[in-house]
């Protein structure tokens, strides 16, 4: 079998599901976990499987419309809070499952401190 770059639909669904993809697709993992638009995919990943639970919590709740409105907020706030705050342990872990570097989460940070201080020293030299 040829390597893949990408993941086909079934692998894509296992990944989603939690399971590692062969080595061959780390590049891929690699930029899903932390390339440009990760944490937005994330984020997303998580939410939109909780639509239908929201679509019938509209359609079957009786009342005005703003009620449940206030219920699918109750809901989305709080799952929204524990997406985000656990949004880098998550990641850590799949990172770690596929044999990836966890480090690779903070390098951007890493980079940006660098050029602050190679900034800094530019302007201020050393001392």
């Amino acid at each position: 079998m040829p390597d893949q770059r990408k993941p086909s639909f079934g692998q894509y669904l296992g990944y989603l599901f939690g399971r590692t993809l062969p080595d061959s697709m780390q590049d891929w993992v690699r930029n899903d976990l932390v390339g440009r638009g990760a944490s937005v995919r994330y984020v997303v990943r998580f939410t939109v499987p909780l639509i239908p639970l929201f679509l019938a919590f509209y359609l079957l709740i009786p009342g005005e419309r703003w009620i449940p409105l206030a219920m699918m907020a109750l809901l989305l706030f709080p799952v929204l809070y524990f997406a985000i705050a656990l949004m880098n342990i998550y990641r850590r872990h799949r990172l770690l499952a596929h044999g990836l570097d966890p480090e690779l989460l903070n390098a951007k940070a890493q980079r940006r401190v660098e050029r602050t201080r190679e900034d800094y020293e530019q302007r201020h030299g050393r001392g």
